[in-house]
């Protein structure tokens, strides 16, 4: 029993991709981009404001009229036999109330083969973890600022292993509309376990990201900066494949220097035609593409792309990101317009 809890841990802090900012906390799955739209432009954006009823979940400060009767699926294969999807709603109540929006985000481990301590077969285990979220946002009267927040419902089963929790993510925004510039911030994932696994409570993965875009004047491109993991800020570590032997004999360790670590919490993206029919997004993940790379070998992690297409009151989503050269993912999403 210890055995099966052991592996399955481990396998889901490797999916978590985090390095040192993973393998800490639990309900991991809390960080895993959730639409197509945001890994297309790098994994995280956090100042889109517009029909896109998923942006909420990454912010939701973002939560806006745009949204009203929105409702959006995605789905997305990860590692094996894992698979993750969300779906977005959000209605708005009158104009005073302005729009409340709910999500749901989910994870599905697959199936494990199990054996005891001694090595026999015993029966087979899955595991699996869900969200699900109310989220509000409000506009402060006579400003250009935004404040949001969501409430979330977490549920985790993991063999015979089950663990309820509870979080809230805040979010922050404004808007230059004369400038067409949007700055934000979100603090995600401020909670607790209500059950742990076993007898020990255990932290949930905060998450402060902070960024800005902004829509060029005279060419249909609107560009993203992300600060990603503002919580921490040493998330570099040493590669040991990259550790050198000096002339005395001695093995070096790889020195990740400031700007290297500073690089590391940099997400750009950029999206073309933002408001047409069709659009073309791309983006690179710093951080994802330093520790994924392999030495003397040109492999292109961290880039992501994607694109969106609107047929009448469907939208079809799709990205690509790529991770290892044996390990790339892809995100499908629809998103329909109810009224």
């Amino acid at each position: 029993m210890l055995k099966r809890k052991l592996i399955l841990f481990l396998l889901l802090t490797t999916l978590s991709n985090y390095a040192q900012i993973g393998g800490k906390y639990v309900y991991q799955f809390l960080n895993l981009t959730p639409s197509p739209r945001q890994a297309a432009l790098g994994g995280k954006t956090v100042t889109v404001v517009d029909y896109d009823v998923n942006q909420a979940i990454y912010n939701p400060a973002t939560i806006n009229g745009d949204m009203h009767n929105q409702l959006a699926v995605n789905y997305g294969s990860y590692y094996g036999e894992v698979s993750y999807g969300s779906g977005a709603y959000a209605y708005t109540w009158d104009r005073h109330v302005q729009t409340f929006h709910t999500s749901v985000q989910y994870v599905n481990y697959g199936t494990f083969e199990g054996y005891d301590e001694l090595g026999n077969a015993t029966s087979d285990f899955t595991g699996s973890e869900a969200a699900l979220s109310f989220g509000y946002a409000y506009n402060i009267p006579w400003t250009d600022f935004y404040v949001g927040a969501n409430v979330k419902l977490i549920s985790s089963t993991l063999e015979s292993y089950n663990s309820w929790g509870a979080a809230t993510d805040l979010g922050f925004l404004y808007i230059d509309q004369r400038n067409d510039i949007n700055i934000g911030v979100s603090v995600r994932n401020l909670g607790f376990q209500i059950k742990p696994y076993d007898n020990t409570n255990e932290k949930l993965p905060l998450a402060i990201d902070a960024g800005i875009s902004q829509l060029m004047e005279h060419v249909p491109i609107r560009w993203h900066l992300t600060l990603e993991n503002l919580q921490q800020w040493n998330i570099a570590f040493s590669n040991p494949n990259r550790a050198q032997e000096t002339l005395d004999g001695n093995t070096e360790e790889e020195k990740v220097s400031f700007f290297n670590n500073a690089l590391r919490h940099v997400i750009l993206g950029a999206e073309l035609f933002p408001e047409k029919g069709f659009n073309i997004r791309l983006g690179y993940n710093f951080r994802r593409g330093e520790e994924l790379r392999i030495i003397d070998q040109r492999n292109f992690s961290g880039i992501s792309a994607g694109f969106g297409i609107r047929f009448g009151k469907v939208r079809f989503n799709y990205s690509y990101s790529r991770y290892t050269v044996a390990a790339n993912t892809s995100l499908f999403g629809l998103m329909i317009n109810l009224e």
